[in-house]
């Protein structure tokens, strides 16, 4: 029996032998690739050229011939520009009194060279003092809707006369709701 196990151990060990003989030969890896010439840095592309707009120019204002012909007085006379009118004790501008400036800041607008003086008016109730100081809110209220609508506030002035100088010589709510006003004169051309 030791023979046989001798015969046996042998042949175990040959086949053993004979698998590890046949061992596959190592795989070669791959070559990194050879280094390149560094390239040179990615310019980014030049920014576009200006485009050269052309100057807006506004035209002139296209005048009437009865408008800028006519002297100052003939244009206060029959004034173009509508009065502001207030409610009693009250500088605030009404929905009318802001349509009647929209209206008077697209004349202002056409006629550029205009130089305006807001007159702040009162009815005759209450004290001189009162009345100048309120006929003054009125013509600052309306100077200063103008000046948000955009006319320039150096060709705007104000001038409070208070009760000095009624519109309408009445002693009725009528006359006095007629002299509670901001009165626009045109002073230059």
């Amino acid at each position: 029996m030791t023979a046989r196990r001798v015969v046996l151990l042998m042949a175990v060990v040959s086949v053993m032998t004979a698998a590890c003989g046949k061992k596959t030969p190592p795989v070669a890896r791959p070559a990194p690739p050879p280094p390149t010439a560094p390239t040179p840095p990615v310019r980014p592309p030049a920014p576009p050229e200006p485009v050269a707009e052309p100057a807006i120019v506004p035209p002139e204002p296209v005048r009437d011939d009865a408008i800028s012909s006519a002297s100052l007085d003939d244009l206060n006379k029959n004034s173009p520009l509508t009065p502001v009118y207030f409610d009693l004790d009250s500088s605030d501008l009404s929905p009318n009194g802001q349509k009647a400036l929209d209206q008077n800041a697209v004349l202002l607008k056409k006629y550029g060279t205009w130089a305006i003086t807001i007159e702040g008016h009162c009815d005759e109730r209450g004290t001189a003092e009162y009345n100048l100081a309120l006929g003054e809110r009125r013509a600052i209220a309306a100077r200063a809707y103008l000046v948000s609508l955009g006319i320039p506030a150096d060709r705007l002035r104000t001038v409070s006369y208070g009760k000095e100088f009624p519109f309408d010589p009445g002693h009725d709510e009528g006359a006095y709701a007629k002299n509670r006003r901001a009165h626009f004169v045109i002073t230059a051309k």
